[in-house]
């Protein structure tokens, strides 16, 4: 059993659809913790209904709420190659039908708001990703889900702020990755939170050293997770919060390095009392 889990009960651990399938499951239901389900890997092409029934079931059964993680590899929704928009179309639309199937309290996606070849968003781009995402974001509302948009390759939140302007839909949020802060665009938390507060949803919290997207434990990276909790407590913010190690022992550490922090109790603690 896993020590210290009730630091984050309230939070959800980032589990990739097939290793639930695998008996990753058993480990989350024994220790009560609730997944922020991937979809990555080519599942939602090889599931069938009755896949994602029986993990949801077994969830629903346990009390477990999760999140859900759209797929994102190789997908640009906002190209202006009409090929490329149907291929991430079709993906993410499999995603979204699981909605009714998971009731998740959010769905995570990657606007990829950047050309691979620039490091700021066109004008094409941006409607052409407004356009795109519009139709799902009214979807997922309908189910009283909001979509989350994660910040991966953008150097600055410029193109955040423009495309949840634009969208200017109260169910379309932003998921602050705080490893991407580090390690793509090679800056600090403060650099993106206070551009982005007003739309503020959900976290993706793992570690790195600044080089690499490690998803190393909690603590044992160079982010200041400290100053981070604490900005987060005094300005009330009370976004979702999942944590997104790669192996169960970068799991433990994060608990480890959570249950020892001050600031995370904090914060945890009137997320808590203001969720109740």
């Amino acid at each position: 059993m896993i020590q210290d889990r009730h630091i984050v009960a309230d939070c959800f651990i980032n589990a990739p659809f097939a290793r639930l399938q695998d008996g990753l499951i058993d480990l989350f239901v024994q220790n009560r913790l609730q997944p922020e389900i991937g979809l990555e890997g080519g599942v939602l092409s090889r599931c069938r209904e009755s896949d994602f029934l029986t993990i949801a079931g077994r969830l629903k059964k346990e009390g477990l709420a999760c999140t859900l993680h759209a797929p994102f590899l190789s997908l640009d929704p906002g190209s202006n190659d009409v090929e490329r928009r149907r291929i991430a179309y079709q993906a993410l639309s499999r995603a979204f039908d699981l909605l009714d199937i998971f009731t998740p309290r959010s769905i995570v996606c990657h606007p990829h708001l950047i050309s691979d070849q620039d490091d700021r968003m066109s004008e094409e781009r941006l409607q052409l990703s407004v356009s795109f995402w519009s139709e799902f974001i009214d979807r997922a509302s309908s189910k009283g889900v909001p979509v989350m948009f994660e910040n991966t390759y953008e150097k600055k939140p410029a193109a955040h702020k423009a495309f949840f302007t634009a969208l200017d839909r109260p169910t379309a949020r932003f998921c602050l990755d705080v490893g991407h802060v580090m390690a793509f665009a090679g800056n600090s938390w403060s650099d993106w939170l206070p551009a982005l507060e007003p739309w503020l949803g959900q976290l993706h919290l793992h570690d790195n050293k600044g080089e690499h997207d490690d998803h190393v434990a909690i603590g044992s990276g160079l982010f200041d997770f400290e100053a981070f909790f604490d900005y987060l407590h005094r300005r009330n913010l009370r976004p979702l919060v999942t944590l997104e190690p790669h192996t169960e022992e970068s799991l433990i550490g994060s608990i480890q390095y959570l249950a020892g922090s001050p600031a995370f109790n904090n914060f945890i603690a009137l997320h808590r009392k203001n969720h109740v």
